[in-house]
């Protein structure tokens, strides 16, 4: 049985830029307000983090968290199932069995489908919201890799563009 101490940890914290959140457009960037700052990031926090911090996603890396964001608003492979069995005590309600969040959500990811396609929908799906590895994904093979990642920096670059938040080249 391992101890706590001696099990792998799931934290590794790499030093990286981010924008300030004090940052002042009003006044000129100066050491007094600077418009990022350092800070510390876990890399292993998901797939998509681990590959910004190895270079290989950037500026998308706004849209893979939006992705995500909706993915895990939905509860991940979709809303769950009703328990009518489950008796409700001291006046307790039932809940909803989806949320308008969960639909408005849904149709969000409904309207990446339809952009992407259903082959590239699942890849991003399978990286940005699973959390899945593109070892995981695409196999051992190094070639298949690298043409999973241009794919997927392709379609989040797209989805940038249509959730307008795509960066100035």
């Amino acid at each position: 049985m391992l101890s706590p101490m001696s099990a792998p940890s799931k934290i590794k914290l790499r030093p990286t830029e981010v924008d300030n959140p004090y940052f002042s457009r009003a006044h000129a960037a100066d050491t007094s307000n600077p418009p990022t700052i350092p800070a510390m990031v876990n890399i292993r926090e998901s797939a998509v983090t681990t590959l910004a911090s190895r270079g290989v996603l950037d500026a998308p890396q706004a849209a893979a968290n939006r992705f995500r964001a909706l993915f895990e608003t939905i509860g991940g492979k979709g809303a769950g199932a009703m328990d009518y069995s489950r008796e409700y005590v001291d006046g307790g309600k039932a809940r909803e069995p989806i949320t308008e969040q969960q639909m408005n959500a849904g149709r969000e990811l409904a309207r990446c489908r339809e952009l992407l396609g259903a082959r590239l929908y699942s890849l991003v799906s399978a990286v940005a919201g699973e959390g899945r590895s593109l070892h995981e994904v695409a196999g051992k093979e190094k070639r298949a890799r690298l043409v999973a990642a241009d794919a997927l920096r392709w379609e989040l670059d797209n989805l940038a563009i249509i959730w307008r938040i795509a960066t100035r080249r």
